[in-house]
This record gives structure tokens, sequence and C-alpha cells, in this order.
């Protein structure tokens, strides 16, 4: 018996979806959604390589396999009893069986819009009586397999994006805690470097106060009490994160629902040490505790210093009326346009946390 892969929970088995039914229906549509959802998924593989394919897998830390099997694969609709059980391996996997159908009408519909002939059309012709006859023999073939079917999809009145929800509802972690939860993470940057190229909301906070200017706080990084103090004091800040949390809050159990697995929020100031840094860390902390699961945090430029001539310029006494270079970059990116995304080539120095 093979070990079970170190991947999988205690006291979980691991899951083989095989999606069948018309052609038509939508099962390429199902395939993609469980792909989403973490499933390794395979179309029309041999039947007889079906089984080794699964341990494969398995044996690779992939417990969550689709396979997709249509009429044309007769040796398998032959077979279906045998095939199912040497999926299940004695118990040892959970194995479902999902079939998509649809009303004749919306199959004749759906083919001629896409002009594609029926896979089981032999005749050679074009028309409505080619594709009904090839729909007809394939209700035939899958009339077994439909029976072993543990859920059915009728998708004759869904669109694509109604059957990828369907899909996501019954196998995704909202369905029984099981599988994959989105993966949340809340970057801050500064806009001086570039946005995140990887981020899908990306939220300005150069509108407060910058303590960037406030002598005593300048060098300090925005994880100090200090900064954090002198941010979150500021009427805005609070009325900003409020409404951010509240958008947060609606905004990610819906991403969630729709199988998104991955899900980046960048929050950017100027140069990425002070207001994105305090804003950042008071979102995480209210996400954690209000949806529960774990949001990760990533400060990209905190640690980004000065050059060493602005740094020895910066600890001369220069004259009053004189911006420093380093000042200027910070005026100037205050409120600019967003900068082009730029990947996250810059590393944090050894020994530095973020």
């Amino acid at each position: 018996m093979t070990a079970r892969p170190s991947s999988l929970a205690p006291g979980a088995r691991p899951l083989v979806v095989v999606v069948t039914g018309m052609s038509g229906a939508g099962k390429s549509t199902a395939l993609h959604a469980l792909e989403d959802l973490g499933f390794f998924c395979t179309d029309n593989l041999p039947t007889v390589l079906s089984p080794q394919a699964v341990l494969l897998c398995e044996n690779g830390g992939m417990t969550r396999v689709a396979l997709g099997i249509d009429a044309r694969v007769r040796a398998f609709l032959g077979e279906v009893g045998n095939v199912l059980a040497l999926l299940e391996n004695g118990g040892q996997r959970e194995v479902q069986v999902i079939f998509l159908d649809a009303s004749d009408g919306t199959l004749l519909r759906r083919f001629s819009e896409t002009r594609r002939r029926h896979p089981l059309d032999t005749s050679g012709q074009d028309g409505a009586g080619a594709v009904l006859e090839g729909v007809a023999l394939e209700r035939e073939r899958l009339a077994g397999l439909r029976a072993r079917a543990t859920r059915v999809f009728d998708t004759t009145l869904l669109s694509v994006h109604e059957l990828r929800r369907a899909v996501i509802a019954h196998f995704g972690p909202a369905a029984d805690g099981a599988g994959q939860r989105m993966s949340t993470r809340i970057v801050s940057f500064g806009f001086k470097y570039g946005a995140p190229v990887d981020a899908d909301l990306v939220l300005d906070v150069r509108f407060l106060e910058n303590p960037y200017f406030m002598p005593a706080l300048k060098n300090l990084p925005g994880t100090d009490p200090a900064v954090e103090k002198f941010v979150l004091e500021l009427p805005e800040t609070q009325e900003f994160l409020t409404k951010t949390l509240e958008l947060l809050r609606f905004v990610l159990p819906k991403y969630a629902r729709e199988g998104k697995s991955y899900l980046t929020i960048g929050i950017g100031c100027t140069g990425g040490r002070h207001r994105s840094v305090v804003v950042a860390e008071k979102l995480v902390a209210a996400l954690a505790r209000d949806l529960g699961g774990d949001i990760a945090l990533v400060h990209r430029d905190v640690l980004r210093k000065s050059t060493a001539a602005e740094t020895t310029r910066a600890s001369q006494a220069p004259p009053a009326n004189l911006i420093l270079p380093e000042e200027q970059s910070e005026l100037k990116h205050a409120l600019s346009p967003l900068p082009q995304p730029v990947h996250q080539s810059f590393r944090p120095p050894k020994g530095g946390s973020v």
C-alpha cells in the first residue's frame, strides 16, 4: 500500500472527480472550475491509464484529481463499474461522478452557434438532423454512467458563469470546509518604486499627512510606535480604515465564492515606508479577526534606504530654502499618476524582517 501523501489532512481521503456528460453541456467549463480550485485535471485520458495516473498524482502530493470522460471513450463506458472500483481503491479514495446534461433543444442551439459537429456524428452532413442524431446516440451510450452519477448539473438554463459558480459551490471551500482557501495578501509599497505587478486591488493613501516631513519621524519605519501613533491619530486615517474594511469585508467572500485562488491588495504611499505600512498593518489585523484565516502581510519597501550621498547631505545642516533630492522625489510622487507596475525585484537585506 502506497503511503498517503503528507499534504492530505488527517482522516481525509484523496478525491477523484470524474467529469462526464453530454457534449455541449459544459464539461470544459466544469473542468476549468475544478482546476481553479486546485484539482489536477486531465481530459480524455485513456481508460487503462486512469488508475495509474491518479496514483502517480498522489505520489506527487496531488490528492485532488479530475478526469474528463466523454462518450468517445467507449472502453470506459463498457467497463465503468470496474474502472470506478479501481479508482476507489477499496475505499481508500473518494470518487465522485458529475454528469453535465442539457435539453436536446439547448444542445442543438449551442452546436449551431459554434458551428461544431457533434463528436458522434458519422454522417459527414451538416444540419440539425445530424446533431440530434449524435445527441440521441450519446444519451444511449452515457445512460449507465448517468445512473452512477453522484451529482447531475442541468445546464439548460445556466450560463457558463452560473455553471462555474455551481461547481465551485459543490467542490469549493464553502462546501464542507475541504479544499484550498483563497490566499489573501496585503502589500504595502511606494509608488515611487512602482505598484506591485500582481496587485488585484490598489489603494492609494498619499492623501494622508506624510510623516516623512516630520523630523522626528522621517527616518523611522511605519512599524515604529511613534509613526503608527501619528498616522492613526489623523481623522482621515480612521475614516479610510472604516470605509476600506467595509469594502473588503464585502468583496473578499465574493472573490472566494468565484473560485479565486489568490488575491493581492496593494496599499501605496509615496515611499512605502510610513503611511502604507501603518494602514496595511491595521487592515490585516482587522480582516484576520473578522473573516478568519491567514492573511499574509508584506512590507515591500519599508527597508529601502536613501543612497549614501543623500544620507550624507541629509546629515548636514542645509540652508532653510534648500530642498534635498530625496525630498524632491517625495514631493514629486506625492500625488503623481501611478507609475507602471514593476516586478518585486527588491529584496530586503539579510537579517531584516518585513
